[in-house]
C-alpha cells in the first residue's frame, strides 16, 4: 500500500467485505472484516519496522542471532519462480535491501527484504508453505 501510495482499499463480494486502511503515521495497517467467520488482526506498531517491513527481533537460540519474521499471512516462496535459484541460502551475506523471499498474499507477490546486514544462519519455513504474521522465516547473524 505504501509503495503504491494507497491509504485505503475496500473489497466487497457477495457476503464478504474487507477494508484495509493505513495507519495515520503509515506504520501499521488497520484491517476490518465484516464476515464473522474471518478472524481479523491488526499488527501492533512495534511488531513492524517504520517502513512496514518485517520486524527483526533477537532470536531465542543465540543472543547474537536475530529472526526475520513474516510481515503478513501468505505463502512463503524462497525463489522468484520454480525454475530460478533461491534468493538466499545458509551462509549468504545480505544487506538491508537484499530480497530474501516472496510472500504471496491475495494473488500478489510481496518481496521481503532482510532489513539488516548479516549472514543467513537458518531457514525456518519450507518452500511453498503457509506463513502466519510474525512467524520466523530466517535466522540471521548481524554484521
Amino acid at each position: 500500500m505504501k509503495k503504491n501510495s494507497i491509504s485505503e482499499f475496500e473489497l466487497e463480494r457477495q457476503d464478504f467485505k474487507i477494508k484495509l486502511k493505513r495507519g495515520a503515521n503509515g506504520v501499521g495497517p488497520a484491517i476490518q472484516y465484516e464476515d464473522p467467520q474471518i478472524i481479523a488482526y491488526a499488527p501492533s506498531p512495534n511488531a513492524m519496522s517504520a517502513g512496514g517491513a518485517p520486524a527483526l527481533q533477537a532470536g531465542s537460540a543465540s543472543s547474537t542471532e536475530m529472526e526475520i519474521k513474516s510481515p503478513m499471512i501468505g505463502t512463503f516462496y524462497r525463489a522468484p519462480s520454480p525454475e530460478a535459484g533461491n534468493y538466499v541460502e545458509i551462509g549468504t551475506e545480505v544487506n538491508p535491501d537484499t530480497v530474501v523471499c516472496i510472500i504471496e498474499a491475495m494473488k500478489v507477490m510481496n518481496e521481503i527484504k532482510a532489513e539488516v546486514r548479516g549472514i543467513i544462519t537458518q531457514t525456518t519455513v519450507e518452500n511453498a508453505k503457509p506463513v502466519e504474521f510474525g512467524q520466523p522465516m530466517f535466522k540471521i547473524r548481524p554484521l
